[in-house]
């Protein structure tokens, strides 16, 4: 009997890293118009950032229906496993809800837990539950610790444009428009589920500035538990410049170069509304 850790695409683990992980990342579907992809299977970040670019408006995310998760867990549980499923989080998607339903059609060899983050908070996750199964702890164990620890799990992101917080109804055309000309950089996190602006910053630098004071002044980073950073778009520039600016955080602090620290691709998901150019980190606040 073994576990089986799954979880969706919300999370930015690319298909590759799950295979390495030796865990399933369900696929959402991601509608342009009417063209309809599964993120980051026939959609890969390059192409979703092509076509959000050259789109006048914003793709749709649908979640993934109980059915669909009925039959990933039940085939799993019939292989004669446990499975432990993380979702995004229940405040921005109805997925957890969705599998929720599934698990109860199955019992208790199904458990689902809320990890009330998406994009790389989420990652983090579950790769902290990757780890704890590599320890050998049982699924019980598992869903207990994660259920603690998930309450530290912390994320931070600057958003290089306003424009697609506009196109998304998140903010004003007269807001975006004065943001642009003054240069404003979104300072973004997720609190209790949903996300929350902490603060603006004039040009990246500010920003940049912004993030390496919310990191020090919630706990700073645990780095005995997983950590992520991402960027969006096609480009890594500004995320090499971050980590210029915070290597005092990281450096003698990483068990590692700086250069193996994970980055992941900000993906449907928060893409949609943070556009290319963001840059973000994700972390285990220290308890």
């Amino acid at each position: 009997m073994g576990i089986s850790i799954i979880t969706d695409s919300a999370s930015d683990i690319p298909q590759e890293t799950a295979k390495k992980w030796g865990i399933k990342v369900i696929p959402l579907k991601v509608r342009f118009g009417e063209e309809e992809f599964l993120d980051g299977v026939t959609l890969p970040y390059t192409v979703f950032y092509e076509k959000l670019v050259e789109s006048d408006t914003l793709p749709k995310t649908s979640q993934i229906p109980p059915f669909e998760y009925e039959e990933i867990f039940r085939n799993e549980v019939d292989a004669g496993n446990d499975v432990i499923y993380i979702s995004l989080s229940y405040g921005v998607s109805g997925c957890y809800q969705s599998a929720y339903l599934a698990a109860e059609e199955i019992g208790d060899r199904v458990h689902v837990i809320d990890s009330m983050q998406f994009c790389i908070s989420q990652y983090i996750i579950v790769a902290r539950a990757v780890e704890l199964r590599d320890e050998g702890k049982s699924a019980d164990q598992i869903v207990s610790i994660i259920e603690q620890e998930k309450k530290s799990a912390r994320v931070i992101s600057v958003f290089d444009t306003l424009e697609y917080l506009k196109l998304g109804g998140r903010i004003s055309a007269a807001a975006a428009l004065a943001g642009g000309v003054l240069s404003i950089k979104p300072v973004i996190t997720i609190e209790n589920g949903v996300v929350a602006v902490v603060g603006k910053a004039r040009g990246s630098k500010n920003g940049n500035n912004l993030l390496i004071q919310y990191i020090e002044k919630n706990g700073g980073i645990d780095f005995d538990r997983p950590i992520c950073l991402a960027y969006s778009g096609l480009s890594d520039i500004m995320l090499k410049k971050y980590l210029e600016d915070s290597k005092h955080l990281y450096e003698g602090n990483y068990k590692g170069e700086l250069s193996e620290i994970p980055v992941a691709h900000v993906g449907a998901t928060i893409g949609t509304y943070a556009g290319p150019g963001a840059i973000a980190c994700a972390y285990f606040q220290k308890t």
